[in-house]
């Protein structure tokens, strides 16, 4: 089973991955953590990547498709997968498109979490994150069990990150707009695309996505 997120900031792509992970038997994609591991190795393709990080550029779609790569090449790597937060743009898309086909893997499902932006702007404001984990957490609509601990690893380190602060949260959603929403007709014309409403509970949307990937 090979699932990707689609959705805008909020959206809880992140959330749903997450409890899917676990649901499915399924390991959570997140280019964030690649990098961050890839780095932590020293790996050849990680120090290229804190090379562009530490001048403050973002990291080149050809490296970051590269770590991508190195990822599924893992000889641990489970049959499992769910992509969350990549690809951002039809570019970047092209190229994970030419990854599987290299890999002799294929996109299964993609789901867009569809929500109402002012619902998105109170959803990220009061988002947290688990600093060791990444898993993600809502004040409001989805804190932890107990109150400052991690439901999944224990950790006591949870914090808002700078850029889900509401002075910036407008910007993140323009960018939505113009750079990865044009995704969605994308997957749409390869006949992948499944619409979720966003703005239900947070178990009820898992449940369709588990009816969805049950079925089909």
């Amino acid at each position: 089973m090979h699932l990707m997120f689609l959705g805008a900031p909020g959206a809880g792509k992140g959330t749903q991955a997450k409890i899917l992970e676990q649901k499915l038997d399924a390991l959570q994609v997140s280019t964030g953590d690649i990098l961050r591991k890839s780095i932590e190795a020293k790996s050849e393709l990680g120090l290229k990547a804190k090379g562009y990080m530490d001048a403050g550029h973002l990291v080149p779609d050809d490296l970051m498709i590269e770590l991508i790569g190195e990822k599924f090449a893992e000889p641990e790597f489970p049959k499992n997968w769910i992509m969350d937060g990549f690809p951002r743009t039809v570019a970047q898309a092209e190229a994970f498109d030419s990854l599987l086909t290299r890999l002799n893997e294929k996109l299964d499902y993609v789901v867009e979490v569809d929500v109402d932006r002012d619902l998105l702007v109170k959803r990220i404001t009061g988002r947290r994150v688990c600093k060791n984990c990444q898993a993600p957490y809502h004040v409001t609509f989805n804190p932890s069990k107990a109150d400052g601990i991690c439901d999944y690893c224990g950790s006591t380190d949870i914090y808002q990150r700078a850029d889900d602060k509401e002075d910036i949260v407008i910007n993140r959603l323009k960018v939505y707009d113009e750079q990865t929403a044009p995704l969605i007709n994308y997957y749409k014309a390869k006949n992948l695309l499944f619409r979720m409403d966003g703005n239900a509970p947070v178990e009820a949307v898992t449940n369709l996505i588990l009816d969805i990937v049950s079925k089909s």
